[in-house]
Parts: structure tokens; sequence; C-alpha cells
């Protein structure tokens, strides 16, 4: 195998692990966040993990074709190593999203009590404006838009559209 092969098999690879991801990450999409996101880590893990196959040449394979191959036709004695693999870019892998998620989570209260006292402004002035007798549409479009669950857009192309001569 020439080295235009082996960069060639890797790019073919690596194209067809990430369509694999893109389809993992819409499988995953429904699911709640704290399920979703740690199998999406593992997804990536699982494909994108490299081990040696032969250290004279310093060949590397995708992990899990190796693994695949050891345990399927029990040739050869890379399963285990390919396992140990696993476990190590795994073990990174998820120190850094723990990393990620103590990162992320006083950004997202914060977030929250921003948007809840923007809401309770938002209820004030409706109040204020209601005991005045006064319509607040400027309010309730501001409370509108900090809702967590936006109204659904309208339909696009609903309706026939006639050229003007």
């Amino acid at each position: 195998m020439t080295e235009n092969d082996y960069t060639l098999a890797w790019g073919l690879y690596a194209v067809a692990a990430l369509g694999c991801l893109l389809v993992g990450f819409k499988l995953t999409g429904w699911m709640w966040r704290w399920l979703r996101e740690p199998l999406r880590v593992v997804l990536a893990v699982l494909l994108l993990t490299p081990t040696i196959v032969d250290p004279v040449k310093e060949s590397f394979a995708p992990a899990i074709a190796i693994t695949a191959l050891d345990v399927a036709f029990k040739v050869g004695n890379n399963a285990w190593r390919a396992v140990s693999d696993f476990a190590m870019y795994g073990l990174i892998a998820f120190g850094l999203y723990l990393l990620f998620v103590l990162l992320r989570w006083p950004l997202e209260k914060r977030a929250r009590e921003r948007r809840a006292q923007a809401e309770a402004a938002a209820q004030r002035e409706v109040a204020e404006d209601d005991q005045l007798g006064t319509q607040a549409p400027l309010a309730a479009e501001r409370h509108d838009r900090y809702r967590d669950n936006p109204p659904p857009a309208a339909p696009r192309g609903g309706g026939r559209v006639e050229p003007r001569l």
C-alpha cells in the first residue's frame, strides 16, 4: 500500500465517520440534553479513535474496525490495544466534556436569572398598563421575546401570488 492509498483510505474513512456522526446527532436530537451529549461523545470516540496496526511501519487504522475484525475473525492480537486506545481517548474526551459542562453551568444559571428578571419586569409593565387602562402591545411583545417556547413561525408559501402587469 503506497502513501497515497493510505491517505486516500483515511480521507474516505473521515468522510464516512463524519456522515455517521451527523446521523448520530440527528438520532439523538430528541433526547434530554444530559443524555444526548454523553452519547454523542461516546459516538465520536468510537468513530474517531485510531489505533496502531503495524508498529514497524507506524500504520494506523480505525480502532472500531480493528476491534470488530479481531473479534469476528479471531485474527491478530490488536483488539486489546484498540480497547485500551478507546479507554484512553474516552477518558480524555469525557474529561474535556466535564470541563465544558462545568464552564457552561454558571453561564446558563446567569442567563436563566436574567430571563426571569426580564419576564418579571415585563409582567410588571403589563400590570401597570392594565391598571392605567391602556393597551400595552409593546410590553406583550417584549414578554414574548423572552419566553422559552416562542410561537411557531407562520407557514410560508400558503397563498397564491398573482403577477403584476
